[in-house]
């Protein structure tokens, strides 16, 4: 099965697949083994592993330590073209279609066309877009683009729709790293309702309530990084969050 297919096959069954978002700058190969170990324990569906500036350079180093820890499929959520490897389940092959700066619509892409087509990932087309969440994000900063205002569903709408008719597969809509407000349940359902594609949504999520209000709001699949460096152990309660059909059966 692709993990493409796996990501929604899960969210059918458990209401939405619960996604850890990992730094490679922020843990070396030992602590990833340990981390992964825990994330897997923890009732995760799987891993994105990525940042918008890495400065580690050891991605294979760093996946490889992930595999051997957890069969949960590792995902790449690459800020650039350098981003990629052969060990990982699969790559988000993204295009920041909210913004207008073409290194990140086309050129970022192109650079690593050739790397991805010959390293046997599984590339899922992915319509990424940058949503107001208070602040100056790590993400705005380096892609140089504005966000779409969290306000104005009608505006994620219309870029959602153009990311299907181009013949996208998934739509990922990020407030970023630390964002003061995550996405907006409004907006979450107004995307997944119009585009009948399925939507990740991630970025300023800080607490299981959170999770589950964006996950009953209509995301296949929630993200969640920031709150967990600092204690993983909550994993645990943001997985019985998202996956609420998984929790609402075993109450009955």
């Amino acid at each position: 099965m692709s993990i493409y297919d796996y990501l929604q096959k899960t969210a059918r069954a458990r209401g939405a697949c619960f996604l850890v978002l990992l730094d490679p700058d922020k843990l070396d190969p030992a602590r990833l083994r340990r981390t992964g170990k825990l994330i897997a324990a923890s009732g995760a569906d799987g891993i994105l592993f990525g940042t918008s500036l890495m400065m580690s350079g050891k991605i294979d180093q760093q996946i490889k330590a992930l595999k051997q820890s957890s069969k949960l499929p590792v995902i790449i959520f690459p800020g650039s073209a350098y981003q990629v490897s052969k060990h990982a389940d699969a790559l988000l092959f993204m295009s920041l279609i909210s913004g207008r700066n073409a290194n990140l619509l086309i050129e970022e892409q192109v650079k690593a066309a050739p790397m991805v087509a010959t390293s046997g990932l599984e590339a899922i087309a992915t319509g990424y877009m940058l949503i107001e969440s208070g602040k100056l994000t790590s993400a705005n900063y380096i892609s140089n683009t504005l966000p779409i205002p969290r306000d104005k569903p009608d505006i994620a709408v219309a870029h959602a729709l153009a990311a299907k008719l181009l013949g996208m597969k998934l739509i990922y809509m990020d407030a970023g790293s630390g964002a003061q407000q995550p996405v907006s349940e409004q907006m979450i359902s107004a995307v997944a309702k119009h585009s009948q594609l399925p939507v990740v949504v991630g970025g300023g999520i800080k607490t299981p309530e959170d999770a589950a209000v964006r996950a009953r709001a209509g995301a296949t699949a929630v993200v969640v990084g920031n709150v967990l460096e600092q204690d993983l152990n909550l994993a645990k309660r943001f997985a019985r969050a998202i996956q609420f059909k998984t929790a609402e059966t075993r109450k009955h």
